[in-house]
């Protein structure tokens, strides 16, 4: 628009020029100072939208954001003022996001409640040439690129910005892989999981002096090669991650382990195996004793019960039968051999039984 007000004006400034001077050599010198003037002139009065800091902006997460938009209008522009910030799409077939508006003396807040928290104009007054957009505390969200547009007829004029959120490298892990014995390959390892490119790894030696010239160390994958480990080595070491908003680190504790002698770890283990054999004839031993040992005691208690004599009775008065039963008796008695153990029953086998008594005498 300003554009063509201004050429239109240029016509009208040339008419004048054409009816008042007559063509002469000197006609294009003066006519051509003549536009050089106007147009500077008119460039120079016309609304100007500029911003003090750079054009691409790199924040970290969870900070603040300011995008200047600073504008001066021309004394000819007399309308009502009109501010707007844009969203801009990355996809050309859609349109760009409105965000927040200032208009006839009144803020408009245009974007979802979510991502317009904490975003407003860094002002309390846009009206007074300064309609900059601060962002409290930017997230991913917020990444893009901005339009600031500012019209107050007859004059407007836009400028765009760019907000790049960066992310903090989160707290690394630090490891060590391969052997850490003498004489073995080794590499220190260090990764941090979260955080925005370019992420940059550094490995320092905190004990015993600078990191050794053999060392390989990898500043994009972050890690440290040794490939002849040695006592010289050894010691505790701190890896630091870096981008463009932060930095964290951790350490690890690097160990120089000396072969073992071999003629000792030959000794233990035969030692070892010997031992096992010895343990291992102990339990077979201890097993047979107590099966031998059980089978033993069983074989006794047999015994035990077949030499075992019946029990006598001793009822104080008999019946009819007790003949019967004594001569069955005496028939057992000469079935078996009289013993040491039986030679007070056959004394009483060998007695008479009395009817006066009702018992044997």
């Amino acid at each position: 628009m300003a554009s063509s007000q201004t050429f239109v004006n240029l016509d009208r400034y040339l008419g004048r020029l054409s009816i008042t001077y007559t063509w002469s050599p000197w006609s294009s010198f003066a006519l051509l100072y003549a536009v050089t003037v106007y147009l500077s002139t008119d460039m120079t009065l016309a609304m100007t939208v500029t911003s003090s800091g750079p054009q691409t902006l790199h924040v970290a997460q969870e900070n603040p954001a300011t995008l200047n938009c600073i504008y001066t209008p021309d004394v000819e522009d007399m309308g009502d003022l009109d501010i707007e910030w844009a969203l801009i799409s990355p996809d050309t077939t859609k349109k760009d996001q409105v965000i927040l508006s200032y208009s006839g003396g009144r803020k408009y807040f245009h974007g979802d409640p979510e991502f317009m928290k904490l975003v407003d104009f860094s002002a309390s007054d846009p009206s007074q040439g300064d309609a900059s957009l601060v962002i409290g505390s930017v997230t991913v969200t917020h990444a893009g690129t901005y339009q600031c547009k500012v019209k107050k007829a007859p004059g407007v004029d836009m400028q765009k910005l760019s907000l790049v959120v960066l992310e903090r490298p989160s707290v690394p892990k630090c490891w060590v892989e391969g052997d850490e014995a003498v004489g073995k390959p080794v590499s220190l390892h260090c990764k941090s999981d979260q955080g925005s490119a370019p992420l940059w790894y550094v490995w320092k030696r905190e004990t015993s002096g600078p990191l050794p010239p053999a060392v390989n160390q990898n500043t994009f994958q972050g890690q440290l090669l040794i490939y002849n480990h040695s006592v010289d080595f050894a010691g505790v070491y701190s890896c630091e991650v870096t981008n463009a908003v932060g930095r964290q680190h951790c350490r690890v504790n690097l160990q120089a382990i000396k072969p073992a002698n071999r003629a000792g770890v030959i000794a233990g283990t035969l030692a070892g195996c010997l031992l096992l054999i010895i343990i291992v004839f102990i339990i077979i031993w201890l097993i047979v004793f107590r099966w031998e040992r059980k089978n033993y005691e069983k074989d006794f208690s047999n015994d035990i019960r077949e030499d075992a004599p019946a029990p006598q009775s001793r009822s104080a008065s008999r019946g009819p039968g007790c003949g019967v039963a004594y001569s069955q008796m005496g028939q057992t008695h000469k079935q078996h051999p009289p013993s040491t153990s039986t030679s007070y029953f056959t004394s009483a086998y060998d007695s008479k039984y009395d009817s006066k008594y009702g018992h044997i005498v």
